[in-house]
């Protein structure tokens, strides 16, 4: 801590330029830390940067040097843990390091706006619940869970942790009109989590054996050390983390639990805020920037125990962290595609060897590379091979449709086995991984497809709203009259999306409920939160959707899951689309059954015969893991080798291809020994997209410490070029899409 005049501050700024900033202390009496915002002049503009050091030279003269503007806080927003993993994280993924920085801090701080705790508006009950008020709602039940749901918390709930756990505003205002509850606006009284007598709200379940024993391997040892914990879908791997978090409050420490979909928030929030009285604060893109705040200050102050955040949360500081938890690990969402390119799962356990605490990574199907850290002995690796309670595990089934009259995509078998579970009071569960109506529309007498101007992909075409749409650039025009080419007007859709399954599925039962989860369905706040609670309600429906069915989500009343479309993964372009497509398709059975009615997985293909696909039915993931890693050892791809990937886009081809060209040039005459391979430069899978044109260049070593020395070389290279303006480069460390 200084306030001397005759240091220097070393400024971390929000631009792709890879150096700090030489600034002078303000003339202000400010106690100075690393970590702490300040506004600078930079160039015309004033910008919002991070104090990296504090240093007593600089290599420019002291009058040359402009003061800071302005010290907004009066301590460090971003503590030494944070600064650390910020430094890691920009050094490995190749970006600048004020740009890391900035992203560890929530959007509202890096406008500059004060970290300060708003006062709250606090819903709670005008009365107790009774039997004459639950009996006046029985037919509003979303106004009655809403009662329930404050009758756990007196003190009040802010319309956020509502509105996380699915109770909307509207319905809060009904509840206001019937003066059954109450808003009043307070100041916000910080209890630190270690102050709650008793963390527990709720007593938690009975483990089985395997359970308890994976709980007592997380446990054993509470300073750093990696676990993944390998169970099977609806093996109880929830509960085995909130036993682990209970076991971490009880400690004094928080604990910060990763999740991949903001559509698991409203589902896993609400088990959580069930479970421990201590505040549980959230972080992901659905809240509004003030409420994203709020929450960053909650778990940066120690007031909230529990955080659960989605990749970005990986940034936010916790004091008093003791636990991490990675559900889902495998999830391809935890790798951020745009700016930093960083994956939150690797991140997570670096983060944890910094805090000094236990990491648990779980999932029903691991990625191959924490399953070779496992089976190296870097991660402890626990197994849970049973499921939880007295549901078993789904019998797998290929539905070979070569040769067989399909009723718009369905076989006749799968309809017959649909209408038998729908009869029995059961629900049905129908995968299709494509939103819209059709992925494209197609004239039937001259063969032309409807494409984006922009994108080199075909135009899907959506009837609610009619319309055709770009899933790549976000183009949308009106629905052709006739053909642009020949001027038919027999234009037919091509294909099957959620929304044509949607239309066959309530012809073929029309008296079903038919719930559609997807994208465009779920747009709406809370939208998700509403369809997942008509699904609980146990009434015999088709639940029809795309991967967003296939995270985590426990539908105890599905006992038939159709996956109408296998083989769409089966021959990507994609090294790791194979991977994927075995976790996804795994990840989908697994929803059905998951209670005591047994579960059966119907799997519509042409390729009955493909290995994966037999595989998959017939033995554990495992294998199914072990026959890709053969592969990929023969190859020296990951997990036994490193990629980088270098794009660029222009608007003119040859300018993307030029560079990279060059660069490769460059690359070959320093590296000569042969451990970094640089393949290309190549046209994109997907060449023109949003207008531009894409090439990249891709390295791959089985060295990793040779491939970054390279990248070191390629970053200064191209740091030093002065290339137009419409020419734009990226870097992608361990990239988990090739497109």
């Amino acid at each position: 801590m200084t306030s001397c005049d005759d240091n220097y501050l070393s400024i971390a700024i929000p631009t792709p330029l890879r150096q700090m900033f030489d600034y002078l202390p303000p003339d202000s009496e400010a106690n100075l830390q690393p970590g702490m915002r300040v506004q600078v002049p930079f160039g015309p503009r004033k910008l919002v940067g991070i104090i990296e050091a504090i240093k007593p030279e600089s290599d420019y003269p002291r009058e040359k040097l402009k003061k800071v503007s302005a010290v907004p806080d009066q301590s460090p927003l971003i503590p030494r843990d944070i600064m650390q993993l910020c430094r890691w994280a920009s050094s490995y993924y190749h970006y600048s390091l004020g740009e890391t920085l900035l992203q560890a801090l929530p959007k509202a701080l890096r406008q500059g706006k004060p970290a300060t705790r708003e006062k709250i508006a606090l819903w709670s009950l005008t009365a107790p619940l009774d039997e004459a008020i639950t009996q006046s709602l029985k037919r509003a039940h979303k106004q009655l869970k809403a009662l329930q749901w404050l009758e756990k918390y007196p003190e009040g709930l802010s319309e956020p942790e509502l509105r996380e756990v699915g109770i909307s505003k509207t319905i809060l205002t009904q509840l206001q009109k019937k003066q059954r509850v109450v808003v009043h606006e307070v100041e916000r009284i910080d209890q630190h989590f270690t102050e709650y007598a008793n963390p527990l709200r709720q007593e938690p379940l009975n483990l089985n054996t395997e359970q308890a024993f994976a709980l007592k391997g997380i446990l054993a040892c509470l300073t750093f050390h990696p676990v993944l914990l390998d169970g099977v879908t609806g093996s109880g791997k929830t509960e085995v983390y909130l036993q682990a978090i209970e076991a971490t409050l009880k400690a004094g420490k928080q604990v910060l639990v990763l999740i991949p979909e903001i559509g698991l928030t409203p589902q896993t929030v609400r088990r959580f805020r069930s479970r421990f009285s201590v505040p549980v604060a959230c972080l992901h893109s659905g809240l509004s920037d003030g409420e994203r705040l709020q929450g960053w200050l909650a778990a940066s102050r120690t007031i909230a125990g529990v955080l659960i955040a989605t990749r970005s949360g990986i940034f936010t500081p916790l004091p008093k962290l003791g636990l991490i938890i990675v559900d889902e690990e495998h999830d391809n969402s935890y790798k951020q595609q745009d700016t930093l390119r960083y994956n939150a799962r690797d991140l997570a356990i670096y983060r944890a060897k910094i805090a000094d605490c236990p990491v648990v990574l779980g999932s029903a199907t691991p990625s191959l590379e924490t399953l070779v850290n496992a089976r190296k002995g870097r991660y402890s690796h626990l197994e849970i091979s049973s499921r939880a309670g007295h549901s078993r595990p789904p019998t797998l089934e290929l539905l070979d449709i070569r040769q067989q009259i399909l009723h718009e995509g369905f076989a006749q078998g799968l309809i017959t086995r649909m209408q038998s579970t729908l009869d029995k009071g059961e629900q049905v569960m129908v995968f299709l991984n494509r939103r819209g109506y059709a992925p494209s529309l197609i004239c039937h007498d001259c063969g032309e497809v409807m494409d984006c101007p922009h994108c080199d992909a075909h135009l899907t075409l959506h009837r609610t709203p009619p319309h055709m749409h770009c899933h790549h650039c976000d183009y949308q025009t009106a629905i052709p009259w006739s053909c642009p080419k020949c001027h038919s007007k027999n234009l037919q859709p091509a294909g099957q999306g959620t929304e044509r399954c949607e239309q066959i599925l309530e012809q073929i039962f029309p008296t079903i409920p038919l719930i559609r989860v997807d994208r465009d369905s779920t747009r709406r706040k809370n939208a998700l939160s509403e369809i997942l609670d008509r699904v609980q309600t146990g009434e015999p429906c088709i639940l029809l959707g795309t991967q967003m069915l296939a995270k985590g989500h426990h539908f105890p009343d599905v006992t038939l899951v159709a996956i109408i479309n296998a083989d769409s993964g089966l021959f990507s372009s994609d090294f790791r689309g194979l991977e994927k497509t075995g976790q996804l398709i795994l990840q989908v059975a697994g929803r059905a059954g998951r209670e005591k009615k047994p579960g059966h997985v119907i799997i519509q293909t042409h390729n009955p015969q493909h290995p994966a696909l037999q595989m998959l039915v017939s033995q554990p993931y495992s294998r199914f893991a072990d026959s890709l890693m053969i592969e990929r050892k023969q190859l020296k791809l990951p997990p036994e080798g490193y990629l980088a990937l270098f794009r660029t886009e222009s608007s003119m081809a040859a300018a993307g291809e030029n560079l990279l060209k060059s660069l490769r040039h460059i690359l070959l005459n320093h590296h000569q020994q042969g451990s970094v391979r640089v393949l290309g430069p190549i046209p994109a899978p997907m060449e023109k997209r949003q207008g531009r044109y894409r090439y990249q260049l891709l390295l791959q070593s089985y060295q990793r410490v040779s491939l970054h020395r390279l990248l070191d070389i390629a970053v200064k290279h191209l740091d030093s070029m002065k290339l137009p303006k419409d020419l734009r480069w990226t870097l992608d460390v361990d990239p988990q899409e090739m497109t």
